[in-house]
């Protein structure tokens, strides 16, 4: 049974400590990979890693330690007190390895860095080893933008948009064709993603950008170790983070939220036929009263699961935050319905898997 933001015990009675995070199915068991928090506003910070649950009902959550740990070694990117937040993992068919992406930003920089990073292991639970940190796409031009918007910077638009003062923070005066020029040299910003693997088996990278005020999709290369060079802008000046992407009778539905720092906002619901776009803005898909819906039932998404085996089956996965105790962030799972052709979330005190079978 699920009991959406109460405490959630692994199968030794502790409470699962696994936010920000995503599910991998292999091999008839689901492993759930998150953010282990420390008590405090210091475990806003990394201190242990990421953790992985293991289950092979959704429910019954076994304890199978650090996925990757934080590496205090010298020239480690990950040390204790930097961020790494948000671990997604998918297994490559072409080199059988499982691939952990997540959102890193160096120790002592607080959220200028922008990176991702890439770790890998060779089964589902890891240990997994890290290999890189990047800012994505480096050097390649979106795909859905104009010819004559291909261009680096001028000097005085350079001026113009230090001027600002951006940071991650919704601005009337936001520049919607500024910042991705900005980056394209040295590689575009990385925070909030999310990873998602296509019918094809084709994967992608979904994540926040160009100070978080536009999403990027972006194809991964084969090995999904790094960019293939290839990316679309989506709805440049939007502001949207923790993206979550299911795909549903041949459509694309991306999930996602406004930027308010820990305070939870109306989640935002898009789609498109292809997932180049183009895309369009839906509205709130949850229901019920109006704090409910003004709040997404005090959550963000982090991920969307497809339950297999179940026709029509998908989770939504969000967090409840506690950025003055970080070890108290709930776990909060709805089921997600369909209601005139879009997925839609209504709020369950608790529910089980029998609520797909209906």
């Amino acid at each position: 049974m699920f009991k959406p933001g109460e405490l959630w015990p692994d199968t030794h009675g502790t409470p699962i400590n696994a936010h920000g995070g995503g599910i991998l199915f292999h091999g008839g068991t689901y492993w759930w990979f998150g953010e282990h928090k420390i008590e405090g506003e210091a475990g806003n910070r990394a201190h242990v890693g990421f953790h992985v649950y293991a289950s092979e009902n959704l429910v019954d959550w076994r304890d199978e330690g650090i996925a990757l740990a934080v590496d205090d070694s010298p020239g480690s990117e990950i040390p204790g007190g930097c961020v790494m937040e948000r671990p997604k993992v998918i297994h490559c068919p072409a080199t059988g390895k499982f691939v952990m992406w997540f959102h890193l930003e160096p120790k002592g920089g607080g959220y200028s860095g922008a990176r991702c990073a890439v770790a890998i292991a060779d089964t589902p639970a890891g240990p997994y080893r890290y290999l890189h940190s990047l800012r994505p796409n480096a050097g390649v031009w979106p795909e859905n933008v104009a010819e004559e918007d291909k261009r680096p910077l001028s000097a005085e638009e350079a001026a113009h948009l230090e001027s600002l003062a951006l940071g991650g923070a919704p601005f009337p005066w936001y520049p919607k064709h500024l910042c991705y020029r900005r980056d394209h040299e040295g590689g575009q910003m990385s925070r909030d993603m999310t990873l998602f693997v296509d019918d094809d088996g084709s994967a992608y990278h979904i994540h926040a950008a160009e100070n978080n005020g536009t999403l990027h999709i972006s194809l991964l290369a084969d090995d999904f170790t790094t960019p293939a060079g290839r990316y679309v802008r989506v709805m440049p000046g939007r502001f949207h983070e923790a993206p979550a992407l299911m795909k549903w009778n041949g459509r694309y539905f991306l999930f996602s939220s406004d930027c308010t720092g820990w305070s939870p906002n109306p989640t935002r619901l898009s789609v498109a036929d292809s997932i180049w776009g183009p895309w369009e803005e839906l509205g709130n898909p949850c229901i019920g009263n109006g704090a409910q819906m003004a709040n997404s039932f005090e959550s963000q998404p982090t991920f969307i699961l497809p339950v297999p085996g179940k026709q029509d089956a998908f989770i939504y996965m969000a967090d409840r935050w506690r950025p003055r105790n970080a070890i108290d962030g709930r776990h909060l799972w709805l089921p997600i319905v369909f209601k005139h052709g879009c997925p839609v979330i209504e709020w369950h005190d608790q529910w089980d898997l029998g609520v797909f079978d209906v």
